[in-house]
């Protein structure tokens, strides 16, 4: 359908048919058939009346986006086509509107997308309800309680990858906005069986994966867990991995959803403790061990796996070995313990593995209706989603089936009684003639199963309460005598002849006739099922635990409140919880969704008519149809229908003026539909027969065609005299700025061809000129350049013949020599063979490389670096080889002395290399200090009494200390101070009274040095301008040790602050002193003069240091 289409009735451009109850004929066949039309058009959704049918597509469509939800917004629910957000509108607005509660109820079998339904109901209602951060918080909450529950209670399964396992029912609050302020989720009947085995092709539940695949290394640590899915006796390896789930991901957002939920983070690690110490209960194994009365007791044989259980759940290991190998018996005033085997304690494992996995989910659920439940006491509105497990009939049915069935016959029951009274109450509110309906009761069927008396579910529970020897079997004999002659009761064994030789009916079974097709239930497993045994022992070592939610999780454990009275049985749990559920579910107004799963391949595209068919049957939709439409098929409100079929008659088209009841009489009246085909309700038309209301879709079908027509017509008409209007006047206002156009075209076009002849004239002249210029220039230089390659001729011929006279010489020289050669070889010929040279020759190498290495050996100089000496080469074609064993001896001693060093004297050394990187053939003075050892603390500041107040007063440690001249600049004459050096600052002290700092100066703040090439120690340390010590101006000092001084400051600057401090090294330099600018120059005298610099002031802006040549 283009996006300019509107569909405004479920009847517009429909695949097959939308409501099931306009279907003629009313087959199985047409029924299924229909399905599969609108499945094969991507059309999942049929209505059934009210009630939604759903095919799970096994693939994401596009019918779920933002815009489809504000379509479906408070729309009729058969204005538009099918779609679950059209039954969570109704339901939705009814709620809010008119103050009805209400339930949807979700069933379909596993795999049929009951889950997805729910969801999708869950968010339309999210979409469309009021907004605020409180209420989006509400919704949030809500929402992401899904995760949770689905990682808990959900599995693989063969048909379905995201299979719930259990029963979950929602009532979502409301206040009287229609705004959500809380729920209460119950569940139903978990598998815990599913905890200790899974059938082959499926998964334990989706949390043990998860917790393996996405939980850090460090919380596998913490629970004791390994990553590997192998290591672990409780998790099916056949399947453990989905195709297209990733388990690590699932986790990520299981663990976001708890924390949104409201869960705290102890909370969360207590549940993941569980679920590890689940996982690691699969791992324990028994041994037999002999006692002396010849009993067999059973014991753990890996007690590491039990010690790590213990660990996780704070309990002794004394106490859970003992309960694995003990059962104590209590009567009255009397305790018999017992041994257990080794089949006893597996049993006793696993019990423990389901009770403890089962109890958790329910604490799950009790902890999540606290965050959610609503937070004040007025009265509320409810709307309740019920995802319940469809009906299951497999090869082999045991309890689980028995159980669900029994429930999906409750359903069923329900869902006749609330449609045929929805008919009912739709007809007398209506004011139309209530007709009986024939429909099959199951009432019959429930009574044979839930019976006080003689159902079996009593007679099931009599014998788990019965003292003596009782068995599956014995429960199957009880049943083939009260229940044989029940009409929807077989068994082979029963009183009743006619199934004696029924070969299709074993005899450890018995067959129940249900509402949807028979049931084969095979006893095995009934009772210890139906008894969900848990020993005390192992109740009361899990009530002495450590952990906090595992003493709460059994509180049958408190030895303190011992009930001797047995537990109620599973089955009669699980009856009380349908029967509170059917009583909750008739207060409230139902909406229905059924799910039908289309192929057993989990695939698109694929729609099996057997599997449909037979989900058809149990479901029991045709009978639906039956009672939907055994009065009147269709019923619509006037108004659509007068809107929607008023061109059908003259007087009614294009408006009807009055009201429209009337208009609706007056066009039926006029199109001659026979009055026993339908009836007038208060606000409804009704019609009995499908065929009148396709009858009138099609004469409505063709009256558009011809409308369409004359629209057209018309339109075409309008369309052609306004272009001719509007070209007509365009064609007036196109002449008159062309010709204005054209002018102006024709006078640029003069002006630019005036221009460009101008200028060709220009460059023509230009052009002229330069030739000219060049000619002149040419000539100029090529007499310049002949007289250059005379000039070379002559050069190349003189050196040409030179050349010749010189090769002429040594081919004279060269042919004596060979012809020597040759008289010598001949002479030799005849005393060697022909390669005697060549062996003499290799020889004589290898005895002078034997000698070379030997003599090497003998005269290697001294281990020290700085020894250069190395043996004189003997022979000339030993050079490179000479060269490259004193390079590799050089390095090797080099590595061996560097081997020898402390962190300390490496870093004295790395000191030393930067004062070379700084002054080497800079600084006259620095050869004299390459042998003199950094020391930093000259004055001993730490140990010398004199300076403990000052060195009180330096707060970090001390890098340099030493008494250096700070030179004045009045008379050039030095005053003593003690010069102090962090990894932060420098500071000037004074030297007679040892405590007083006269100056500090951050390094951040020290911008340069500058010093002399000569021999002298005076040195400048410049201060940024604008800083708190650029108020003095710099520091001219002198110092013996400049080197050292200056190495560590750069070095302390470069740490500090990343930045190198500039060294500048020239004979002349300006210094500011405070205000002004001083010039210090620097002057090599004779040794006559004195051996030491010395400074002198010449004028206020000239200091002279004059300095001894060496």
């Amino acid at each position: 359908m283009s996006k300019m289409e509107v569909k405004t009735s479920l009847l517009d451009n429909m695949i097959g048919l939308g409501d099931m109850v306009l279907l003629e004929p009313l087959t199985e066949e047409s029924f299924i058939e229909n399905l599969r039309k609108r499945f094969d058009h991507n059309e999942i959704y049929t209505y059934i009346g009210s009630v939604v049918i759903s095919i799970n597509p096994y693939r994401s469509l596009p019918i779920y986006t933002p815009d489809k939800v504000e379509e479906y917004r408070n729309r009729n629910f058969y204005e538009l086509s099918p779609h679950i957000y059209a039954l969570a509108d109704e339901a939705y607005r009814s709620l809010r509107d008119q103050d009805k509660d209400q339930c949807i109820l979700i069933t379909g079998e596993s795999g049929a997308g009951k889950t997805e339904a729910s969801k999708l109901v869950m968010s339309y209602v999210a979409a469309v309800c009021g907004k605020g951060a409180e209420v989006n918080q509400i919704k949030e909450q809500l929402l992401q309680s899904n995760p949770v529950l689905e990682a808990f209670g959900n599995a693989k399964t063969v048909r379905n990858d995201n299979s719930s396992r259990f029963g979950k029912y929602m009532d979502v609050e409301f206040d009287f906005k229609g705004d959500p302020l809380g729920g209460v989720i119950s569940n139903y009947l978990l598998e815990k069986s599913r905890v200790v085995k899974q059938p082959r092709g499926e998964r334990n539940f989706h949390i043990f994966y998860q917790l393996l695949s996405g939980a850090s290394e460090d919380m596998l640590k913490k629970l004791k867990l390994e990553r590997d899915f192998s290591k672990y006796n409780y998790l099916s390896l056949d399947s453990a991995t989905v195709t297209g789930v990733d388990d690590a991901a699932s986790f990520r957002t299981v663990r976001n959803a708890m924390q949104i939920v409201g869960f705290m983070d102890d909370e969360t690690q207590s549940v993941l403790e569980l679920v590890g110490a689940v996982l690691k209960l699969g791992n324990i194994e028994f041994k037999p061990e002999s006692r002396v009365n010849d009993m067999d007791e059973s014991r753990v044989k890996d007690k590491n796996e039990l010690k790590e259980i213990c660990e996780l759940l704070g309990i002794e290991q004394s106490v859970l070995e003992r309960a694995f190998s003990f059962r104590t018996v209590e009567a009255k005033q009397e305790k018999v313990s017992t041994t257990l085997n080794v089949a006893q304690a597996y049993y006793a494992r696993d019990a423990l593995a389901k009770n403890l996995y089962s109890r958790l989910f329910t604490w799950l659920v009790n902890r999540i209706n606290e965050s959610i439940k609503a937070q004040t006491k007025k009265r509320k509105k409810v709307m309740g989603v019920l995802d319940i497990y469809g009906f299951e009939i497999f090869e082999e049915n045991s309890f689980e089936q028995f159980i669900i069935n029994y429930c999906n016959e409750k359903l069923q029951q329900i869902f006749i009684e609330l449609t045929l009274r929805e008919e009912q109450e739709e007809y007398i509110r209506e004011g139309i003639e209530w007709t009986h309906i024939e429909y099959f009761n199951n009432s019959v069927i429930c009574d044979l199963i839930e019976n006080n008396t003689n159902g079996i579910m009593a007679m099931l529970d009599e014998e788990c309460l019965r003292p003596g020897t009782v068995t599956d079997s014995t429960f199957l004999e009880k049943l083939n005598q009260v229940c044989a002659d029940h009409q929807h009761f077989e068994s082979r064994m029963s009183k009743s002849s006619k199934f004696l030789n029924d070969h299709s009916l074993p005899h450890n079974c018995f067959r129940i006739q249900h509402y949807a097709g028979k049931v084969l239930y095979h006893v095995e497993g009934f009772m210890d099922k139906n008894n969900d045994l848990l020993y005390r022992d192992l109740s009361q070592a899990m009530w002495k635990a450590n952990h906090s939610l595992i003493k709460s999780l059994f509180p049958d454990g408190n030895p303190a409140k011992i009930n001797l009275k047995r537990p109620p049985t599973a089955g009669s749990q699980f009856k009380t919880s349908v029967a509170t559920l059917m009583k909750n579910l008739q207060t409230k107004n139902p909406n229905y969704i059924r799910c039908i799963k289309p192929n057993d391949q989990k695939a698109s595209h694929i729609f099996t008519d057997s599997l449909v068919c037979h989900q058809v049957r149990y479901l029991g939709l045709m009978e639906n149809v039956r009672v939907r439409r055994a009065g009147y098929a269709f019923r619509q409100p006037y108004e659509a229908c007068l809107e929607r079929y008023k061109m059908l008659c003259k007087q009614t088209w294009p408006h009807w003026r009055g009201k429209a009841r009337d208009g609706v009489e007056v066009l039926l009246k006029d199109l001659q539909i026979p009055a026993e085909e339908y009836s007038y309700g208060r606000s409804k038309i009704f019609i009995r027969n499908p065929r009148t209301l396709f009858s009138l879709e099609e004469q409505r079908k063709r009256r558009l065609h011809g409308l369409a027509t004359l629209i057209q017509k018309i339109f075409r008409g309008w369309k052609t005299r306004t272009r001719f209007l509007l070209m007509k006047s365009s064609q007036v206002t196109v002449a008159a700025w062309y010709r204005r156009y054209a002018q102006q075209k024709k006078y640029k076009k003069t002006k630019s061809s005036a221009v460009i002849v101008q200028s060709f004239i220009r460059g023509w002249k230009a052009r002229k000129i330069l030739r000219e210029l060049k000619y002149q220039k040419r000539c100029e230089e090529a007499v310049t350049t002949i007289g250059a390659y005379w000039h070379g001729t002559q050069a190349r011929r003189e050196l040409k013949r030179l050349k010749e006279e010189a090769r002429c010489k040594h081919a004279v020289d060269v042919i004596w020599a060979y012809w020597l050669g040759l008289k010598v070889r001949r002479e030799y010929r005849k005393f060697f063979r022909a390669h005697a040279g060549k062996r003499i020759y290799e020889f004589t190498i290898q005895r002078i490389m034997q000698k070379y290495f030997l003599e090497l050996k003998n005269k290697t100089p001294s281990m020290s670096p700085s020894d250069k000496t190395w043996p004189a080469r003997p022979y000339l074609f030993l050079d490179s080889t000479h060269k490259e064993l004193r390079r590799i001896f050089h390095l090797w001693t080099c590595k061996k002395y560097r081997g020898q060093f402390t962190d300390q004297k490496k870093a004295i050394y790395e000191e030393k290399l930067e004062a070379s990187e700084l002054f080497k053939e800079k600084k006259a003075l620095y050869p004299s200090s390459v042998a003199q050892p950094f020391q930093g603390d000259y004055l001993e500041i730490n140990k010398n009494p004199r300076y403990q107040k000052l060195n009180s007063l330096v707060e970090e440690k001390i890098i340099f200390a030493d008494v250096v001249n700070k030179i004045n600049r009045a008379n050039g004459k030095g005053a003593q101070r003690i010069f102090l050096l962090t990894k932060n600052k420098f500071m000037l002290a004074d030297q007679k009274s040892g405590h007083q700092i006269k100056s500090t100066v951050p390094l951040a703040e020290l911008t340069s040095v500058s010093m002399s090439a000569q021999s002298d120690g005076f040195f400048a340390l410049r201060v940024k301008e604008g800083t708190t010590a650029a108020a003095k101006g710099d520091f001219l000092l002198n110092s013996e040790r400049i080197i050292e001084i200056i190495t560590k400051l750069y070095r302390a600057g470069l740490n500090l602050t990343k930045e190198k401090i500039q060294i500048e090294i020239t004979d002349e330099f300006l210094v500011q002193f405070k205000q002004d600018k001083v010039c210090v120059k620097f002057i090599q005298t004779s040794p006559k003069n004195g051996t030491t610099a010395s400074c002198k002031r010449k004028n206020n802006r000239l200091l002279e240091v004059t300095v001894p040549s060496p």
